[in-house]
């Protein structure tokens, strides 16, 4: 079942309940994934790939607005945000621990004989591209920086 089809079918399920804070997380997705296959020119589904990295970037953009609500001491336009981000996260792969992702840039580090902070850059890219969404990036290279000092 892609994506769309997944988001259609809770959308369904949140206007039943009229949970509005659903509902508009739900919509967010809906129309960035329309505006990707709009972009690209093709009127085929978009890859899962690019469906995760879509999701990432929505959930992003809400954890950077919950934060700036919640230093100008706006709890109250930083807890539908945080809701949001929960109803997104459904979607998105079971996240890697710390633990998990080190040991998998080791084995890439190990594997590619990168040495010091210059092979950042190519660690980076194989992490990214081998962990996909299961991590964030700030953590990949959080653990890639770590390792390579």
């Amino acid at each position: 079942m892609s994506l769309s089809s997944k988001i259609m079918d809770e959308l369904k399920i949140a206007m039943k309940a009229k949970d509005t804070v659903a509902l508009e997380a739900l919509r967010a997705i809906k129309s960035a994934i329309l505006l990707a296959q709009t972009e690209s020119g093709a009127k085929e589904e978009i890859s899962e790939s690019d469906e995760i990295k879509i999701l990432q970037r929505l959930i992003k953009m809400r954890k950077d607005s919950a934060t700036i609500y919640t230093n100008q001491h706006r709890p109250d336009l930083a807890e539908p945000e945080i809701a949001q981000i929960a109803v997104i996260e459904k979607f998105l792969p079971a996240q890697l621990s710390e633990a998990e992702v080190e040991a998998i840039v080791a084995s890439i580090i190990a594997a590619t004989g990168a040495s010091g902070i210059a092979a950042m850059g190519k660690v980076m890219g194989m992490a990214s591209e081998q962990i996909g969404g299961q991590a964030e990036g700030k953590t990949i290279s959080a653990v890639v920086k770590k390792l390579l000092v």
